[in-house]
């Protein structure tokens, strides 16, 4: 699978690990806040905010990953992402760059413990390997 060069990714960690989603995805990225919980849903499902009047599900990619929990830090960040007809926010430890890849290889079938089918593909950069997220899994996992 090769990548043009000129699709733009924003590139963030879970832990050490980098991840991107496509820009175009993406509605904004806004500081941590409070997150109502809401009962009866699955773990990785950290609840709701109240965004500018909307109410916007959040989940935690940690969560799906099956990562410890970790207190939010000054750098914690929610991605807002429009997929479909939804608006979803995504906790991640940090945000840290626009990026494109040159190259995109096709996942394994996990990658660092976390299942392949969490990927659309592997960006490769000068810096490592970053997991290029496949949204229709994250955000419909739990429709199972």
């Amino acid at each position: 699978m090769q990548a043009t060069g000129q699709e733009q990714y924003i590139e963030f960690a879970i832990e050490k690990e980098q991840y991107a989603i496509r820009i175009q995805d993406i509605h904004e990225i806004i500081k941590i806040q409070d997150i109502t919980a809401i009962p009866n849903v699955t773990p990785y499902v950290k609840g709701v905010i109240n965004l500018r009047g909307k109410i916007v599900p959040v989940i935690s990619l940690r969560k799906l990953f099956e990562l410890p929990d970790k207190d939010h830090s000054r750098t914690t960040r929610i991605i807002v992402v429009h997929h479909r007809e939804d608006t979803v926010g995504i906790i991640v430890d940090r945000v840290n760059k626009v990026a494109t890849f040159s190259d995109i290889q096709l996942p394994p079938e996990r990658v660092g413990g976390v299942d392949g089918n969490y990927f659309v593909g592997i960006g490769i950069t000068v810096g490592g390997l970053v997991g290029i997220l496949k949204l229709d899994e994250v955000l419909l996992r739990e429709q199972e």
